[in-house]
C-alpha cells in the first residue's frame, strides 16, 4: 500500500454473514470493533448486475445454505442484498464504533457508490481478477487496492498488475493477498509460501485472505511477512447462509488478532543485538576464565591450572590464547577470576 503501516492491516470479513439483516451486521460491527480489527468489510452488489439466472450455487454455498433447495445463485444474492441505506448507516455506524468501514464492490454501479462514499482503498475479489472493466475502473480511482488472488495463476496476477499499471495505478499501491478459493480452505492446499513467490515475482506488497478453519494459519502468514490479513467472522457459526460454517466466531476473531498482535511484536528488527532485557542475563549466563586450582606468582597459566565458570564478569573465554601466553603476575585461588 502507499501509506506506509507500522502493523498488519487486519480485515475482519463480515462478507454477506448479516443475512441481509442491518441489525446483524450492526451486530457484526461491534464485535469486530471489540476484536480489534482495522476494518470490518462487507460485501456491495446489486443481485440482478452481479448474476443471471442460469447461475447455480457454488458447491460450497449449496452445502452451507441449510435446506434453502431450489434456489440459485441470483435468488441467494437477492436475500442477502444490503441498499445504500443500510450501506450510509453502516457508515456512520462504524465510526461511532471506532473501526472503519470497508467493503467488496460486485459490479460497476457499486464501485462508483463506494466512490462516492469516500473509501480511500478497494479490494478486487478473487472472482473479479480477470474483470478487466472492472480493474481499469479502479485503477481510476486512484487509491490503495487490495488484490486477491484465489483460483489464480501467476501469469493472471501479472496480467491484472499490468491492467492496473497500464490504467495508470501503479503496483506500489497495491497489495496482492494470497487466497484459497474454498469455504473452509482444505489445510493442505493453504500454500502459504505462494505469498512469497507472489512477492518475489511482481514486487509488491503481500497478504493472505485465509479461508481455513482456526486462527493458526493467518497468524503464520503474519510470520512469514504478511502486511494485510483478512478472515471472514459470524456472531454464530450454525446460522444459514454461504459464509457462516468457514467463519471465526467473535471470540476467535478477538483470539487472531492477538496472535497477529503478539507476532507481529515479535518479529521486531531485522537487527541482531543484545537487547535491554538480555543485558541483566548475560553476566550470569557467560562464563570467564578463572584459576582451576591455586597459582602461584609467576606460574605460567596453562591448561592446567585454569578454566572457565560463571558468572562472565571476567575475561572472556574467547581470550583462552591470549591468557595462555601469559604469568601471573600475582597469586590467584581456585576460582578466583584471572586478570593479566
Amino acid at each position: 500500500m502507499s501509506k506506509d503501516r507500522t502493523s498488519v492491516l487486519v480485515i475482519a470479513e463480515a462478507g454477506v454473514n448479516h443475512n441481509g439483516d442491518l441489525a446483524m451486521a450492526k451486530a457484526l460491527v461491534d464485535a469486530a470493533a471489540e476484536a480489534g480489527a482495522d476494518l470490518i468489510k462487507f460485501q456491495t452488489f446489486k443481485a440482478n448486475r452481479l448474476a443471471s439466472g442460469t447461475a447455480q450455487k457454488a458447491s460450497y454455498q449449496a452445502r452451507n445454505e441449510d435446506g434453502v433447495e431450489g434456489e440459485n445463485q441470483l435468488a441467494m444474492l437477492q436475500r442477502l442484498e444490503l441498499s445504500e441505506a443500510d450501506h450510509d448507516a453502516l457508515v456512520a455506524y462504524c465510526h461511532n464504533k471506532g473501526v472503519h468501514f470497508f467493503s467488496t464492490a460486485f459490479d460497476m454501479e457499486s464501485l462508483n457508490y463506494l466512490r462516492r462514499l469516500g473509501l480511500p482503498r478497494f479490494k478486487v475479489p478473487s472472482g473479479e481478477i480477470t474483470n478487466l472493466p472492472y480493474l481499469r475502473r479502479i485503477a481510476s480511482f486512484q487509491r490503495d487496492v487490495i488484490l486477491s488472488t484465489g483460483m489464480a495463476s501467476l501469469g493472471e496476477i501479472e496480467a491484472a498488475i499490468d491492467a492496473f499499471e497500464t490504467a495508470g495505478l501503479p503496483r506500489s499501491r497495491l497489495t496482492v493477498l494470497h487466497c484459497t478459493t474454498e469455504y473452509p480452505a482444505p489445510i493442505e492446499e493453504v500454500n502459504l509460501r505462494a505469498m512469497l513467490a507472489i512477492q518475489a515475482a511482481f514486487g509488491v506488497a503481500f497478504g493472505y485472505s485465509d479461508h481455513t478453519e482456526g486462527i493458526d494459519v493467518p497468524i503464520a502468514a503474519v510470520a512469514l511477512g504478511a502486511t494485510v490479513i483478512e478472515k471472514h467472522f459470524t456472531l454464530d457459526r450454525t446460522l444459514p447462509g454461504p459464509d457462516h460454517a468457514a467463519s471465526l466466531e467473535p471470540s476467535e476473531l478477538t483470539s487472531m488478532v492477538r496472535g497477529i498482535r503478539r507476532i507481529e511484536a515479535a518479529l521486531g528488527s531485522a537487527v541482531k543485538r543484545l537487547t535491554p532485557s538480555e543485558a541483566a542475563n548475560r553476566a550470569v549466563a557467560r562464563k570467564s576464565i578463572v584459576a582451576a586450582r591455586p597459582i602461584a606468582e609467576g606460574e605460567r597459566f596453562s591448561e592446567d591450572n585454569l578454566t572457565v565458570k560463571r558468572p562472565g564478569t571476567g575475561l572472556s573465554p574467547m581470550r583462552w590464547d591470549e591468557v595462555l601466553s601469559h604469568k601471573a603476575r600475582r597469586a590467584f585461588a581456585t576460582d578466583e577470576e584471572i586478570v593479566l
